[in-house]
């Protein structure tokens, strides 16, 4: 389905809800251009919206003439705008309250609000951009880090679609010549050279693809990043080493143990992971009513974790609270943190308390041994490999089920190969990895699919 023939024009507020200088109010359709005309009135009466030119002027109420704002006017010809249709904007004061009465008035004369993300639906449907793409403008609006944003750029500009690209090409070669061998069954040539062809599959298309699934975990780190959980017994230095990895006085530090209640989130940036760190009350026996609630909380955010800070006095000596509570955390990833570093001096004894012998000494009062701290933060939920340098692209979790199918089918038509049985189950298997791959970029993707992508677009884009 194209949406250019369709008569729709759709609308929708392209900013963000709150005050700002500018707000935005984008339209798309074959009659974009009629609705503005139709509110607007140019300082300049020679106006003729050309294509990609800015028009001063007001906008004003078609029905009483009344004034709703001073903006500015742009319009983008199809097919070089973002949808390939019609596009208008406009550009006026940044009140929301100011934009609904224009997006309403925009609406009374025809228009259609605008569903999540149906902009870019559109442009996708137009053949704009291919779905890869498309995902890729919801990473960008979505990144937490610089690094997520730099990968969803990546997307945007075609990392992946040249991925999929070439392998798709070696798959439709090898099934043209599968099926000349199918048309030709009686030829006395054996057009299939099988062992060939199954050293092809091998190396252009399952050998790729199996790169490719390699770096899903990658992606899925970068934009959805992880949960940290801050554990230790009460005044250890929890919220103080939240305060220094944010840079910022975010939880109350006192020498009354007990302080912290209730848990303290907050997301910070580790070598591009968006990581959200978690303080949380510290646990003890003996705690009164409001702190137990807080330990429970605790209890609950460590089982949910996806790392464990496990803090430790350096000051003092491990006490029966601390084996514990280690106990406690022992079954999920587990980072050992030696605080109060600062205030002992001479070789440290042996700390037991820690997963693969490793543990990190700190001051967070001080600041020092933070920079080794956030590294081994790193090094922990990466497992330390070197895939997570920079390598391209990153799919997502849509993308890592097609890419298995596709690698199964692969598989499937080099089993199909090297036992011999017939061409035509060649075929289908290859036909099988070639729909699982138009899946990734579109080509074959359903419309319930194509919903549950689109549907997690914000407004007006």
């Amino acid at each position: 389905m194209n949406l250019s023939a369709v008569e729709e024009t759709i609308v929708a507020i392209s900013t963000p809800p709150g005050a700002g200088g500018i707000g935005i109010i984008r339209m798309s359709g074959s009659r974009s251009v009629e609705f503005i005309q139709g509110i607007f009135t140019p300082k300049s009466p020679t106006c003729s919206y050309k294509s990609h030119r800015f028009y001063y002027g007001h906008i004003h109420h078609p029905l009483d003439g009344k004034l709703l704002d001073e903006v500015m006017v742009v319009t983008m010809k199809a097919p070089n705008s973002y949808t390939r249709e019609d596009v208008v904007e406009i550009h006026c004061h940044g009140s929301f309250l100011l934009l609904q009465n224009i997006l309403d008035t925009i609406v009374s004369q025809g228009a259609t609000l605008a569903a999540p993300g149906e902009f870019t639906k559109r442009a996708f449907l137009n053949g704009r951009i291919d779905l890869t793409r498309a995902e890729a403008v919801i990473d960008i609006l979505s990144a937490k880090t610089r690094k997520g944003i730099d990968l969803a750029q990546e997307q945007l500009a075609g990392a992946l679609y040249r991925q999929i690209e070439p392998v798709q090409k070696s798959l439709t070669q090898m099934r043209a010549v599968v099926e000349v061998a199918i048309d030709f069954p009686d030829e006395d040539l054996d057009i299939v050279d099988r062992q060939k062809l199954s050293a092809q599959l091998e190396a252009e298309v399952k050998a790729p693809l199996m790169k490719l699934l390699g770096n899903v975990s990658r992606g899925r780190l970068y934009r959805e990043g992880i949960s940290l959980v801050i554990v230790g017994r009460p005044n250890v230095g929890k919220s103080s080493l939240l305060n220094t990895l944010l840079q910022e006085e975010r939880a109350l530090v006192t020498a009354i143990p007990g302080t912290t209640r209730d848990s303290i989130e907050e997301i910070i940036d580790i070598e591009g992971v968006p990581v959200r760190i978690i303080d949380t009350a510290g646990i003890r026996s003996g705690a009164e009513e409001v702190e137990e609630l807080g330990i429970m909380r605790t209890k609950e955010l460590m089982n949910k974790a996806d790392l464990v800070l496990f803090l430790i006095d350096g000051s003092t000596s491990l006490s029966r609270e601390d084996n514990a509570l280690f106990q406690e955390v022992s079954h999920k990833p587990v980072l050992t943190v030696v605080n109060k570093s600062d205030l002992y001096s001479g070789p440290r004894q042996e700390v037991t308390l820690c997963q693969d012998g490793r543990w990190v000494e700190i001051s967070a009062k001080s600041q020092l041994g933070i920079d080794a701290l956030r590294k081994a933060i790193f090094e922990k939920i990466t497992g330390g490999k070197e895939q997570w340098e920079e390598n391209g692209c990153s799919p997502n979790l849509r993308h890592k089920v097609a890419l298995q199918k596709a690698i199964s089918a692969s598989g499937s038509a080099i089993e199909t190969l090297n036992t011999g049985l017939t061409n035509d189950l060649i075929a289908v298997d290859l036909q099988e990895c070639l729909d699982c791959l138009g899946e990734i970029v579109g080509e074959t993707t359903t419309d319930d699919i194509l919903d549950v992508v689109f549907e997690q677009f914000c407004l007006g884009k």
